[in-house]
């Protein structure tokens, strides 16, 4: 099968072993794929990751389980043993043994396949597009922040950065009944928020004219991202941080002891909510698409990904 494979030095398209389905693992075939962030960390060395690239995609199971053959599918990334302390807890996501697609030990989606385990997969409703179902791993990311903070009403939160996470976040934040100010570098961006009554600011804007929030949610994609971050939380504040970087920063800890801020890393996040939310169109997905190429082409879409102010690009693996 055709795949985008990265050898530690560079991604090209080439030719791949077929993944196989067992009694416990299904085989996708994928119709899109999403390039996120983190894929082109992975590409400057970020887990020192060799293999198929990509972890956001929709498909349909091709082999596996009867019950699951000919669903439209999405999955979850992280591959838990399902034996160990953690799992037994319900915390598979930090299963101390686990792979995660395209990123620790396992091949990702930029292929024509994938092999994922039945018990990540979720069905996809019928009212939710494979171009909106792609966006169902980082939306998951973004009520991650609800499962672990509290988000009342009226709540002041500050969201910092206007890529693809920053804007699900805003929105994700707001549908909860938070006062969000959502912070960027792109006026077409913040538009997107704009249109959706969120209060958005430039850059160049703050942060002196910006005031403190009860929530900073820090997902600019950059190392100087946390320590805006932490001038914009306000004593005994929270800051969520959701940004991976290959690179590795100095940190001023001063701050966060002297203003008692509690800082709360932000991984991968529950997928039922965030079906929930696209079927319901309580989210705005496909104002984030700026472009798709096939998967032969795979190497420009990450090129294009990379490109200053670019938004989501699509990766065509396969018929819809």
């Amino acid at each position: 099968m055709r795949a985008l494979y990265f050898d530690g030095a560079r991604s090209r398209v080439v030719d791949r072993p077929e993944p196989a389905a067992d009694a416990d693992t299904a085989l996708v075939r994928v119709h899109l794929a999403g390039v996120c962030n983190t894929d082109l960390e992975i590409a400057r060395g970020y887990m020192g990751f060799r293999g198929i690239l990509g972890h956001e995609f929709a498909g349909v199971v091709e082999q596996g389980p009867d019950d699951w053959r000919g669903a439209r599918v999405v999955g979850e990334i992280n591959f838990a043993c399902g034996e160990c302390p953690s799992c037994e807890r319900g915390l598979g996501r930090h299963c101390p043994t686990r792979r995660v697609m395209g990123i620790v030990d396992a091949d990702g989606a930029f292929a024509e396949r994938v092999a994922v385990p039945v018990a990540n997969l979720h069905r996809v409703p019928d009212a939710v597009a494979d171009d909106a179902a792609v966006f169902v791993e980082p939306l998951a990311a973004a009520f991650e922040i609800l499962e672990q903070v509290p988000v009342e009403a009226g709540t002041r939160c500050i969201v910092l950065g206007d890529g693809k996470l920053g804007l699900l976040v805003a929105q994700v934040l707001a549908g909860a009944g938070a006062r969000v100010l959502a912070v960027g570098r792109h006026a077409d961006k913040l538009a997107i928020l704009g249109r959706r009554d969120i209060e958005t600011a430039l850059v160049d804007d703050g942060p002196g004219a910006l005031e403190s929030a009860d929530l900073v949610v820090e997902a600019t994609g950059s190392v100087e991202g946390f320590r805006r971050a932490v001038e914009l939380t306000r004593p005994r504040g929270t800051l969520v941080l959701k940004s991976t970087v290959a690179e590795m920063p100095q940190v001023d800890l001063a701050p966060i002891v002297i203003h008692e801020i509690q800082v709360v890393g932000s991984r991968c996040g529950p997928f039922p909510p965030a079906l929930d939310a696209l079927e319901r169109g309580d989210v705005d997905v496909l104002s984030l698409i700026c472009d798709r190429v096939p998967l032969a082409q795979a190497e420009r879409g990450l090129e294009r990904a990379a490109a200053r102010g670019a938004k989501k690009i699509l990766i065509e693996c396969g018929a819809g």
